[in-house]
């Protein structure tokens, strides 16, 4: 199976190779996002649709190598592809994030509105570069986190918060995430997963 554009204008042919490349551009995205969450079924799947449309985009250009309007189209739909890949992946937004939190001052009351969210909060005393502080530990979905950190910037505008990524987590308390528009339901890919 080839791309084979005979007759069709130049044109036509630059817009399908670009639509083709930001297609397997993004699949190549969302499959190392999957690979880095241990996705072991889905990312295989989506490897096989980015390669097989990367190697008609690809057998597209050889056949006319001397048409530079294919080179500019397939390097654009590479370009829109990592941009598209990107947003794609930030939507659907994978995973689980731990977050830090460091305040001096007292964290009762943010502690308590954390968890009256649903999210589980470790809270700690500890000692900081000036005195005790309150150290308080949350893993969350990544999509909570700027609902989160709007939380804390209420309570505690000045406090400290480090932001890290999560492989898998176990057991705990993960409040129940509600998908994206457009994805969940039965069939929905395992994307909301732990």
């Amino acid at each position: 199976m080839t791309l084979e554009f005979g007759d069709w204008p130049v044109w036509a042919g630059a817009l399908l190779i670009f639509f083709a490349r930001v297609t397997d551009v993004s699949l190549g995205t969302l499959r190392i996002a999957f690979i880095s969450r241990g996705e072991k079924t889905l990312a295989p799947i989506i490897g096989f649709f980015e390669m097989l449309i990367w190697l008609l985009a690809i057998g597209a250009i050889v056949r006319d190598l001397t048409n530079l309007a294919y080179y500019i189209a397939y390097a654009g739909g590479f370009a829109t592809g990592v941009f598209t890949g990107l947003r794609i992946e930030d939507r659907i937004a994978l995973g689980s994030r731990m977050i830090r939190t460091i305040t001096g001052e007292d964290a009762t009351g943010l502690t308590a509105a954390l968890r009256a969210h649903g999210w589980g909060v470790t809270a700690v005393r500890a000692a900081g570069a000036s005195g005790e502080v309150n150290l308080i530990f949350s893993v969350i979905k990544r999509a909570d986190v700027p609902q989160y950190m709007q939380m804390v910037r209420t309570h505690h505008p000045e406090a400290f918060s480090s932001i890290e990524d999560v492989r898998s987590v176990e057991k705990g308390v993960l409040r129940p995430r509600k998908p994206p528009l457009g994805f969940g339901g039965r069939g929905s890919f395992l994307l909301w997963k732990r």
